[in-house]
């Protein structure tokens, strides 16, 4: 019955995208492809008028200059990859290679140039290329700027922007079935995500309380703008992370014209997005929604993960109200659902997610909205405040199966639903062209309805031969956390850039206060050599599942909620050589030390540094600040920009990850690799008339040491039926070693006549058909300990059409 299903819903989808592709192939209309922009001072955001904008790619190459408002525009320009000069009296230029244009939708760009401390009368222009530089000036190190052309380029990827950090040095990646994103060794709830400058939920489908990863991501990489990734020493504008910050941005519509897109992707599944002008101010829209496909891929016999079939959903939006006299205007939002059935007569001991005794149901769900305002208040000022709130929720349950295969006991119940309402406001000020200082604060107030219980590792303690139904999380409430920053850059000369920073915190519900100073210096020692230190104390509350947690043996239901902030000091120096055209090789060496970890307040191995990694949180009450760690390595980029039709970046990482419990023996953490490489590369060709189409080839090899796990005990997982780990052992076993190579091949087809291009992608995931270990647990089907391994060979297909 459920292939039934899933072969009709495939047709069903089939014939609903052939449909969807006649009627825009009927709606393409005649038009020309176009670059356009803003040009910003970098500093201060005013516009650049009158600047230069050059566009050399084309022979002969054309110019043309910003107007009032600091825009730019070029028509007529062919399909394909391009290059753009900017250049402004007073300022440093910049070159912009690789600007992708196609038929079927017009360029926008967001630019900025930097203004010269020199004197004018010594002002040499040249221009200086730098792709990946971190959009935010106040970062100094470990920190790079992302596109949503390289996520939807590179192999493997699965149009998810967190699997593509996972190419990144210092990033960690052996789980084909989550994108948890562990920087440095640090545990993945370690993370930030921000959203249009504020903090969002755990933005993946099928997210749990605490968590920040999960199996599929429900953020568009088709919807969003350039943003930054930070793995340490971050600005002080960033807090409640110690391991990361994720700052996205959400590209703004196409404000001069309507345009459309469709595109059908085994794992992004079915999307269309709409754009264009909202008024006569400059204002713009832009939306899309995308609906789960997993389901083909089961349908024809592809191996997914599960046996289970996958659905959700995601709706983002982007609303621009252009200029006004009370400011600028935005609305924007991001929302999903999602659900799963794991039915034990449909699963087997080889599934990733699935007891093949139990009867499981999930769902989840979560939600942005937001309004941001950004008023100039003066000649180089800006005022920007951002009000949001966000929601999320998810519901587990899991049943014994009964012997019709329907659902008996129940084992686990969990309900969680949290809420945020956020405010954030901060002063940007130039005060010279080598001084700038940002100053803010944010605010939220969260609420937490959380209800939780469980059989699973529970005693009999009433003799009915059932383990008991307890009662591990009970808790509806509110609290606060409150944070201030200010931060200044200041250019030292033409060759250094100082900025200092000071953040502090208060979280209410601890009544735990924290001041974290950050520092970060840079020196370009010649003109291809930068070097770069910084250093940051930064500070985190625990992921919320751990403050209420009841202990068991006591039946408190508060013993956590006295936990204060976790905390790392960062410590970091690297150095950039760009040693060839296109080419540059970066270096960082770190140190991270984490102390008041929470830890248990007997002597154990346990620390939540281990946890992070999975739906759930480990069930420990009476837990205390008095656990430490450290994470230390070396990071090397190699890089070879896309320049002449190919790139390369090899990626590497050694590194050393410790943490210490409560009963001060030094241990590998759960995130402890130890070394991780990724290579990737890429060809592109044009071809046809006018070569206005493209066909590309790209590769990826990633290589990682086997992640420290703790055996699982055999005994006490046989008697209460269950996987339990003995931790006397925690993290002296290993797995073997994650190996994989992607390989993927795409084709654009832009029409010579009309604005109308299609674009279609393969990508061969885990090519070799590696057999990575998943995990080696309890089998409560044949009492024993199974391997389990991750995804084998699997194809992710992608098609797609503008117009």
């Amino acid at each position: 019955m459920k292939n039934v299903y899933l072969s009709s819903q495939a047709n069903w989808y089939s014939k609903l995208l052939l449909t969807l592709i006649f009627l825009l192939a009927l709606a393409v209309g005649l038009a020309a492809q176009s670059i356009k922009g803003q040009l910003l001072d970098g500093q201060s955001e005013m516009p650049l008028i009158g600047a230069t904008v050059e566009l050399l790619s084309l022979e002969p190459s054309r110019g043309t200059t910003t107007d009032g408002d600091g825009y730019f525009s070029f028509t007529d320009v062919p399909p394909g990859r391009h290059t753009l000069r900017l250049s402004y009296l007073g300022y440093e230029g910049r070159n912009l290679p690789n600007i992708v244009v196609t038929a079927g939708k017009e360029t926008l760009l967001n630019l900025s140039l930097e203004e010269s401390i020199a004197e004018l009368s010594t002002v040499t222009v040249t221009a200086k290329t730098k792709p990946g530089e971190s959009i935010n000036d106040m970062a100094t190190v470990s920190s790079q700027t992302f596109t949503a052309e390289s996520v939807n380029r590179f192999a493997g990827g699965r149009a998810d922007v967190s699997r593509m950090a996972s190419n990144l040095a210092g990033v960690a990646t052996s789980d084909d079935s989550r994108n948890d994103i562990v920087i440095r060794g640090n545990s993945p709830t370690g993370l930030l995500w921000q959203l249009e400058g504020i903090p969002i939920p755990n933005p993946n489908h099928f997210s749990t309380l605490g968590t920040t990863g999960g199996p599929v991501s429900a953020l568009n990489p088709n919807m969003l703008g350039n943003s930054d990734f930070a793995t340490s020493a971050f600005a002080a504008e960033y807090g409640n992370a110690i391991g990361g910050v994720f700052d996205l941005s959400l590209r703004k519509g196409n404000r001069d014209r309507y345009e459309f897109m469709a595109q059908l992707g085994t794992f992004s599944g079915l999307e269309a997005m709409a754009e264009g002008p909202l008024n006569n101010r400059g204002g713009s829209f832009v939306a899309s929604f995308r609906n789960s496909f997993v389901g083909l891929a089961e349908a024809i016999g592809i191996p997914i993960g599960t046996n289970a079939t996958p659905d959700y959903r995601d709706l983002t939006f982007n609303v621009d109200f252009g200029n006004s006299k009370a400011g600028r205007f935005s609305v924007f939002g991001i929302a999903g659902t999602s659900n799963i059935d794991f039915l034990g007569t449909e699963t087997d001991s080889t599934d990733l997610f699935a007891n093949p005794n139990r009867n499981s149901y999930v769902n989840s769900y979560f939600g942005v909205i937001g309004l941001r305002h950004n008023l100039i208040t003066g000649e180089n000022t800006y005022l920007r405040t951002i009000v949001s709130g966000s929601w999320q929720g998810n519901t587990f349950e899991e049943y014994a199966m009964n012997d019709e295969g329907g659902d008996g006991l129940i084992f686990t119940d969990v309900d969680d639903n949290t809420s945020r309402y956020s405010i954030k406001s901060y002063l940007n000020s130039k005060i010279s062209n080598r001084l700038t200082i940002r100053t803010g604060l944010q605010a939220e107030s969260i609420g937490l309805a959380t209800l939780v219980d469980d059989r699973d590792g529970q005693p009999d303690r009433d003799g009915d031969g059932q383990q008991d139904l307890d009662r591990l999380r009970d808790f509806d409430g509110s609290f606060g956390l409150y944070q201030v920053f200010g931060q200044a850059r200041y250019r030292v000369g033409s060759k250094m850039t100082l900025n200092l920073g000071l953040h502090s915190q208060y979280f209410s519900l601890s009544e735990s206060f924290a001041v974290e100073p950050r520092l970060g210096l840079r020196y370009e020692a010649t003109e291809k050599l930068t070097l770069n230190a910084g250093y940051g104390r930064h500070a985190q509350t625990p992921a919320l599942p751990v403050y209420f947690f009841r202990d068991i043996t006591t039946g408190s239901p508060d013993a956590n909620q006295n936990l204060g902030f976790l905390l790392a000091d960062h410590y970091v120096v690297g150095a950039d050589l760009a040693f060839a055209p296109n080419w540059h090789l970066k270096t960082e060496v770190y140190y991270q030390g984490l102390s008041d970890i929470p830890v248990d307040n007997f002597p154990s191995s346990f620390s939540i540094l281990n946890a992070g990694a999975d739906f759930v949180f480990p069930e420990r009450g009476s837990l205390t600040n008095t656990g430490t760690g450290r994470n230390y390595g070396l990071e090397v980029t190699l890089e070879h920009y896309f320049a002449k039709n190919w790139y390369l970046l090899f990626t590497g990482s050694l590194f050393e990850s410790k943490y210490t419990g409560s009963d001060g023996i030094e241990r590998n953490t759960a995130f402890n690799n130890n070394y991780v490489t990724n290579l990737l590369a890429g060809r592109e060709w044009a071809f046809g008339k006018d070569q206005r189409h493209r066909f590309t080839i790209n590769a990826r090899v990633t290589t990682s040491g086997g992640r420290y796990f703790s055996p699982v005990d055999l005994e006490r997982s046989r008697e209460f039926q269950t996987d339990i780990r003995d931790e006397s052992r925690a993290f002296t076993e290993r797995y073997t070693p994650y190996f994989r190579t992607d390989l993927k091949f795409g084709v654009q087809l832009n029409s010579p006549s009309k604005k109308f291009s299609q674009s279609f992608f393969i990508d061969f995931q885990n090519l070799t058909n590696r057999e990575n270990v998943f995990q080696e647990r309890f089998n409560p089907v044949t009492g024993v300990v199974n391997t389990v391994y991750q995804s084998g060979f699997f194809p992710d297909i992608q098609y797609r059409v503008q117009f």
